[in-house]
């Protein structure tokens, strides 16, 4: 019997963007250097890409501020003062305009919890928890998640078995063979949910690479895992 089902974020709950940081970027070099702001915006994007790719290969976590300095070491500027002035003069959803939820989401997290489920949330991310906060709360998500992990504030990220093990004891589940993880990236959530003992759920429709693990099953909506969980 099914237990809890935890959700990926990026991809799975929020709608898919290239690169989540991408306006902040643009607005911090607009900031910083008006006359070089395309060559400005490249060099930060850079950096972040770099951050991740090491991330991939320890599975260790980062924050923005860890980011920011390293930027601002690269750079000789203070970025991480850009990025504050900007987000004191900007409102989140301007850094972000291309962030939203699936439509599907809110209906199948009440649907989730109608069956006696809890539901959780683990998330790769830089981003300071307050800024997913934000949109979960705004697109009233929020409440509709009994846990909600962020690895900005963990030490490690997925797929290290580690954070599947917090967000199951934040939810109250002992076996994880009763829990269920929802993600799009195969590497990730699908490999990192099975190593952990967790049933894997695959949403199809990102850009992310494949990789070679099997999926306990595929969906290509969310609608779709209410029959599934049901089924086991």
């Amino acid at each position: 019997m099914i237990e809890a089902v935890v959700f990926d974020w990026g991809g799975t709950l929020s709608v898919w963007v290239e690169a989540d940081l991408a306006e902040m970027w643009r607005l911090v070099a607009r900031h910083l250097a008006p006359d070089r702001e395309d060559e400005m915006c490249a060099l930060l994007a850079a950096v972040e890409e770099r951050a991740w790719q090491r991330s991939a290969e320890d599975h260790r976590s980062f924050t923005l501020h860890q980011l920011l300095t390293e930027a601002s070491t690269e750079l000789g500027l203070d970025v991480e003062a850009a990025v504050y002035e900007e987000a004191s003069t900007h409102y989140l959803d301007a850094w972000t305009p291309h962030i939203s939820h699936d439509p599907d989401a809110v209906a199948v997290l009440r649907a989730l919890h109608d069956r006696g489920m809890a539901v959780g949330l683990l998330s790769n991310t830089h981003w300071p928890p307050e800024y997913h906060e934000h949109f979960l709360e705004r697109d009233g998500l929020a409440p509709l998640i009994d846990a909600r992990l962020y690895t900005s504030q963990l030490e490690r990220t997925k797929p290290h078995p580690s954070v599947f093990k917090l967000v199951l004891d934040a939810l109250g589940v002992t076996d994880p063979a009763t829990a269920v993880f929802v993600g799009d990236r195969p590497y990730d959530d699908i490999s990192g949910a099975k190593g952990a003992g967790l049933r894997a759920i695959l949403r199809k429709g990102s850009t992310v690479p494949d990789h070679d693990v099997e999926p306990d099953a595929v969906i290509a909506s969310l609608p779709e895992l209410l029959p599934l969980v049901d089924s086991w």
